[in-house]
């Protein structure tokens, strides 16, 4: 495991290396599987706890953008995961509308830190799809992510949907539900089943009509994950 040097700040990555842990590192890359062909592949970890890093969060929540840049390229999983949870925090602070679009800017513009489903998960709803709820325009975006070869953005175009769900907004999620129908990763089947189990939780009648029309041809994946609470 490489030491992890920062150059805008050698105390935070002091801080990460003194809590590194080698045998909590091999077990997450496995738990998020990094092996050879698997979704993770290549991924690297410190073996960092999540209540760890967000604490670090609350604590640079003023980093420079420099330093920002630099926790978003590294190639360690909860450096990244720290950059994306200071991003979000920030959005959800942001006080007006033109510091919310430019935070979303930035955080769209940097999605390739986003290379996990644990990333994509506790972080595009709260930025992203807070962002679309707030502009309702520019929620076409969500269908060309949905179009995307890469599994990631598919999946960021499903997740950010839940600001839109928890709001009573259901016409986007039931469309990307229909689109990604013959879509090959579980990754995104599980997603989809999951977003429609909050469509269920929040009005009962619109999940069971999408069933009715769409049973048949939902992947197993998500029609388990979907009834779970019918």
């Amino acid at each position: 495991m490489s030491l992890i040097i920062f150059k805008h700040d050698k105390t935070l990555g002091s801080l990460l290396n003194k809590k590194a842990s080698a045998n909590k590192a091999a077990i997450l890359g496995r738990f998020f599987k990094t092996g050879p062909g698997q979704y993770g592949a290549g991924d690297r970890f410190l073996g960092l706890t999540v209540p760890f890093i967000r604490r670090l969060a609350g604590r640079y929540l003023n980093a420079s953008p420099t330093l920002l840049a630099e926790l978003l390229i590294n190639p360690y999983h909860e450096v990244r995961l720290l950059g994306a949870l200071i991003i979000t925090e920030r959005y959800q602070r942001a006080r007006t509308e033109k510091e919310k679009d430019q935070i979303c800017t930035f955080y769209l513009k940097n999605r390739s830190a986003l290379n996990n489903w644990d990333l994509v998960d506790v972080t595009v709803y709260k930025v992203w799809g807070d962002y679309l709820l707030r502009h309702p325009a520019k929620r076409s975006h969500l269908y060309r992510f949905a179009r995307s070869r890469h599994l990631w953005e598919r999946r960021m175009a499903v997740v950010a949907t839940m600001a839109l769900i928890k709001s009573g907004e259901f016409k986007e999620i039931i469309s990307l539900s229909v689109s990604l129908i013959a879509d090959k990763e579980d990754l995104i089947h599980k997603a989809v089943g999951w977003m429609l189990r909050e469509v269920g939780k929040k009005d009962e009648k619109v999940l069971l009509d999408f069933l009715d029309n769409y049973v048949a041809r939902l992947p197993r994946t998500s029609l388990r994950y979907a009834i779970e609470r019918l």
